[in-house]
């Protein structure tokens, strides 16, 4: 059964925030702020994306991918030296 959710004492800014997102999208305020909770409803909490994550191992050592992203980037610019 659908639940309600009130939410009270938004800035005026926030809400402005909000309608503007919801008329660029063609919707109505309740229509996005449903779709957003949806979306964080199904999201993993930091703790569980981390847990996740953190299991994945890497043939990879820190200093492989220092060097690959260094690589990418290009040297560092003197700095006014």
């Amino acid at each position: 059964m659908p639940k309600t959710v009130q939410i009270r004492d938004l800035d005026d800014e926030v809400y402005a925030g909000l309608a503007r997102h919801a008329a660029e999208a063609g919707i109505s305020v309740p229509e996005l702020l449903r779709g957003e909770a949806a979306r964080l409803a199904v999201r993993p909490s930091v703790e569980e994306w981390l847990k996740r994550t953190g299991r994945r191992s890497s043939p990879l050592g820190r200093a492989e991918i220092l060097a690959a992203l260094e690589e990418q980037r290009g040297p560092w610019p003197d700095a006014g030296r």
